[in-house]
């Protein structure tokens, strides 16, 4: 059932359930945001659909010439809060009250609470998340397993700063409607919370704070900023209170990063590495370009040439900006039967750590809270300021070309029936009600998944023997385009694809895996996925018309 926002706050039906959440004057606050800023999101959706058809058409991304003068002016972002100063760890994961008091009990400096990639948007997980960051603001959240453990909150002065990660742009909220609309889910989850929290939290010197994914362009920042001022000043919120992070995480967005620091300057706070979405993002703005197509995901790491141009570049514009550069996500979790396993993926997580603080990063990401003292060791030892904002990396000359330069590497059988069996089992687990799943030693979520469905489609679709017209290394009309092919020479076909999907099911069975019932549900789902023409913007999407609830 939805709530139906009829002028300004009469409610005319929505869930009961939601009484708590949604009182009268939290609806009046979603349908005056609705009403003030839905077509402006809406052209700006379009806007990215019209900018996807020109890479398409053989464009890649570039500086704006008509924002060169705020790239090369001399300014910088509002001071920080004391509570944002240092976040050299940040753990992630999603909104279930449980998660909620272990992330703010684990020992990091920041725990980002996910709405976006590693929660599926269930009613009944949208209320709970709602419910589970209100009472930890109020200090009251408690839990207790169904084996009986309770879960409680440390002091407030040893939790970790919270900041909230709402829907991005793209997601709708299907329970909600304005005047027969659906209300956007960020301007949902970021309203919600504010509307509950917002004043506790300033009373705390602790925001709210936010971090917005998604981003594309500076003028869905400013969408952003204009937004939070409205929500400001509904709240009697002083200007500037609600700081934000950005996360970096689509290639359009790495072109301006100067534009959304400058529309956000009056409260950023800094701009994050969201590696797994921005390599997600390369193929699906490259989706066309033959000469742009990845190798398998294990071999797309930040020592890619055209990520580490994105780290630097990341750092040197956060810097010269008073604002902090946060690294991206280890999203390995510890092996506890596999001691070989184990300290393989803690090597991995070494590296990637020392290569981020060496960088000049300010702060980096974990998925597991095993992972924490790993992490803030190797930043303690090597960062022992709060930040690293006068490490201006004066050395860093990254041009358009850099920032899109093709990978090297290869694509094994084993990392093609992986990425098929991570789409299947993370799309069943999502589509009964969970975001976060944890698969051979990786935390998956929506930005790994949508990696692996993307590179699927775009192998595939690469190997269609039929004469092709297009950009980048295509080549001439009436000639074939050779196929994608494994490291051992076989063509990546649906020959391949379909042999690997018929395997999965029984095998998939044996394992007993998270949300083994909707595993036929979501190998269909992938199936028509891949075999469609285009490739589809986003996988939560279709899949958010089939989540129960």
């Amino acid at each position: 059932m939805s709530a139906v926002l009829q002028p300004l706050a009469d409610v005319v039906d929505h869930p009961s359930d939601a009484d708590d959440i949604l009182p009268p004057e939290a609806i009046a606050l979603l349908g005056d945001l609705h009403r003030r800023f839905e077509s402006r999101r809406q052209r700006l959706l379009i806007e990215r659909q019209a900018r996807q058809a020109r890479f398409d058409a053989g464009a890649v991304p570039g500086f704006r010439d008509d924002t060169r003068s705020i790239r090369e002016a001399s300014w910088q972002v509002a001071p920080l809060p004391a509570a944002l100063q240092d976040r050299r760890v940040e753990i992630t994961g999603p909104v279930d009250p449980k998660m909620v008091i272990n992330a703010l009990n684990a020992g990091a400096n920041c725990y980002m609470a996910d709405f976006e990639d590693s929660t599926a948007p269930t009613w009944a997980n949208l209320l709970a998340g709602q419910r589970a960051l209100r009472d930890a603001v109020a200090g009251t959240l408690t839990f207790v397993s169904p084996e009986g453990k309770r879960y409680a909150l440390r002091p407030f002065e040893e939790q970790a700063v919270l900041i909230v990660r709402p829907r991005g742009w793209h997601l709708d909220e299907k329970h909600v409607h304005v005047d027969g609309e659906r209300l956007s889910g960020a301007l949902f989850d970021a309203a919600v919370f504010a509307f509950h929290n917002a004043a506790a939290l300033m009373s705390k010197d602790r925001g709210p704070y936010f971090y917005l994914p998604k981003l594309q362009s500076m003028e869905e920042a400013q969408l952003w900023e204009e937004v939070l001022a409205q929500i400001e000043r509904s709240l009697d919120l002083p200007a500037g209170q609600i700081k934000v992070t950005v996360l970096i995480e689509t290639l359009p967005a790495v072109f301006e990063m100067d534009e959304i620091l400058h529309a956000l300057r009056t409260r950023i706070a800094g701009l994050n590495c969201g590696r797994w979405d921005y390599i997600f993002s390369y193929i699906k703005t490259f989706r066309r370009h033959r000469d742009k197509v990845l190798p398998e995901r294990g071999q797309v790491t930040m020592t890619q040439p055209f990520l580490k141009a994105y780290s630097d570049l990341l750092i040197q514009t956060c810097h010269r900006r008073g604002a902090h550069a946060m690294g991206g996500m280890a999203a390995q979790i510890p092996v506890a039967h596999d001691a070989v396993a184990h300290d393989a993926a803690m090597a991995r997580v070494r590296a990637d750590k020392l290569r981020e603080v060496t960088a000049g990063h300010d702060g980096t990401w974990v998925a597991h809270p095993g992972l924490i003292p790993l992490a803030r060791d190797i930043f303690d030892e090597r960062m022992p300021t709060l930040h690293q904002h006068h490490i201006g990396r004066e050395d860093v000359l990254v041009g358009g070309d850099e920032l899109i330069a093709p990978s090297p590497g290869s694509i094994t059988r084993k990392g093609f029936e992986g990425n098929i069996e991570v789409c299947v089992r993370y799309l069943a687990a999502w589509l009964s009600g969970n975001g976060c799943v944890p698969i051979h030693g990786m935390m998956e979520d929506a930005a790994t998944a949508e990696i692996a469905r993307a590179q699927l489609w775009q192998w595939l679709h690469h190997t269609d023997p039929r004469p092709q017209a297009g950009p980048g290394s295509d080549p001439p009309s009436g000639q074939r385009v050779p196929p994608v092919c494994l490291d051992d020479g076989t063509p990546i076909d649906f020959v391949l694809f379909d042999a690997a999907l018929l395997s999965l099911p029984s095998r998939l069975q044996r394992e007993q895996v998270l949300g083994l019932d909707r595993v036929p549900e979501a190998i269909g789902m992938l199936e028509r996925l891949t075999r469609a023409d285009t490739l589809a913007d986003f996988l939560t999407l279709p899949a958010y018309e089939r989540l129960d609830g």
